[in-house]
């Protein structure tokens, strides 16, 4: 599992795509009535890119992007990717205190749906019950994890929430990518696929 982050580059295509996936074993019976369970709790996000130039002729971009897809060995290794529009909350909430409890998941809510962050940007500012906390002195987060640790006492039933930036856990989908050189010093990465790892 790396912190690998992806690299911002110049040259990426509209159209790129962000893409929810859900998985459902639908089972039917001899009259046609359906029985479905659903595995997942929140989605699997593919996010499919495009990139119309890289331009080799100070070599900078195609060996960033090269370099970056060998070390992570194809879909081997994960990595961690801001999506630009996507990869941040403001007081966000992510529970209520429990009696005793003093780990809470960081979460962010989108579209009506609730899914664990698991790899914060930085040190989230945490606030309970309105009252905003101190870092390192009240709680510690783990970047790897988006846990939330207090280490100092707080009072059941206040709302936690947070607000902060994150990156999505990810990895390549293919073991394989293609560049494309369709002018002297210019290439193109036509199609670069990653999807979040559940861990």
């Amino acid at each position: 599992m790396s912190d690998a982050i992806f690299p911002s580059m110049p040259g990426i295509k509209w159209g790129s795509t962000k893409t929810p996936i859900w998985s459902t074993k639908v089972q039917k019976t001899a009259s046609g009535r359906e029985l479905r369970a659903a595995y997942y709790s929140y989605p699997v996000w593919k996010f499919s890119l495009s990139y119309e130039v890289l331009r080799a002729n100070a070599l900078a971009e195609l060996q960033t992007m090269v370099g970056f897809f060998n070390a992570r060995q194809g879909s081997f290794d994960s990595f961690l990717y801001e999506d630009p529009e996507d990869s941040a909350v403001v007081n966000q909430g992510f529970g209520a205190v429990i009696a005793g409890q003093t780990k809470y998941q960081l979460v962010r809510a989108i579209g009506g749906n609730t899914e664990p962050i698991t790899a914060p940007k930085g040190t989230p500012a945490i606030s309970v019950g309105g009252v905003t906390k101190t870092a390192g002195t009240d709680y510690t987060v783990n970047n790897s994890t988006g846990v939330v640790t207090f280490l100092t006492p707080i009072t059941a039933g206040q709302q936690l929430t947070w607000t902060g930036g994150f990156y999505f856990r990810v990895r390549f989908l293919q073991d394989s990518v293609d560049f494309e050189r369709f002018l002297h010093q210019l290439w193109s990465l036509k199609k670069i696929e990653f999807q979040t790892d559940k861990g």
